[in-house]
């Protein structure tokens, strides 16, 4: 397949057989994305466990320092006025709430996607269990592990708005996650990318053995992969 000009420009600026300082890397990352829009900056941590084993799964969620550069839209489901409301002054783009909610789920069902996140009270996930299927595959179901079904709804609408990403493991035992854009620089990303890394070690099963992080690279949207010296982050 042949690559573009831009891409090709963008791995002469890259060393392959080296591994990078988080900063530097991150310094390459922003000096390689060419594209005409503002790329997101994305991390693909590899870890040395294995995700087909319950006690080896990684999984969590944190809020970014700087955020994500993405404008979330949130669905809050919950019961009572006071609940709704204080959604809404949180800056719930949606409140299902009481006789609205299976309102919603019916939209939901009927392939209504315009939101990101979708947060709950525990009092609810008895409406909108029958989402599974539907949320499930697109990683938008509500999970008390990503904070996304907690009685204090409102919190977890400010935190989403301010950036909470959550990170979890794919079969192949790689995290994915955005860490910003492009545009943030250097220093917001390597402070964002520090969060996470910090948060995802933090999080290492007991029952993980040997080496943990297994290789990290970062990229931008259309740049290349840029290879980070993994024996610095744990």
């Amino acid at each position: 397949m042949k690559q573009g000009k831009k891409y090709t420009a963008s791995v002469a600026l890259i060393d392959k057989s080296k591994l990078y300082d988080p900063a530097e890397a991150l310094d390459l990352v922003c000096q390689t994305a060419k594209a005409k829009f503002d790329e997101t900056v994305e991390v693909h941590v590899r870890l040395g466990v294995d995700s087909r084993h319950a006690d080896q799964q990684v999984r969590g969620a944190i809020v970014l320092p700087h955020g994500t550069g993405k404008s979330v839209r949130t669905l809050v489901f919950t019961k009572g006025d006071a609940k709704a409301e204080a959604a809404r002054a949180a800056g719930a783009d949606y409140v299902a709430a009481d006789a609205d909610a299976t309102e919603y789920v019916t939209k939901i069902m009927g392939g209504w996607f315009d939101f990101d996140v979708v947060i709950a009270s525990p009092d609810m996930m008895g409406v909108i269990g029958r989402l599974g299927k539907v949320l499930g595959p697109k990683g938008l179901m509500p999970n008390p592990k990503s904070g996304t079904v907690t009685p204090d709804v409102a919190k977890a609408v400010t935190e989403a708005k301010a950036g909470k990403i959550e990170y979890r493991l794919d079969k192949t035992n790689i995290i994915h996650c955005p860490i910003g854009k492009a545009s943030f620089g250097t220093e917001k990303l390597t402070e964002n990318f520090t969060t996470l890394l910090n948060a995802v070690i933090r999080a290492k099963p007991a029952a993980a053995k040997g080496q943990y992080i297994k290789s990290c690279v970062v990229a931008s949207t259309m740049g290349p992969g840029i290879k980070i010296n993994y024996a610095k982050l744990g």
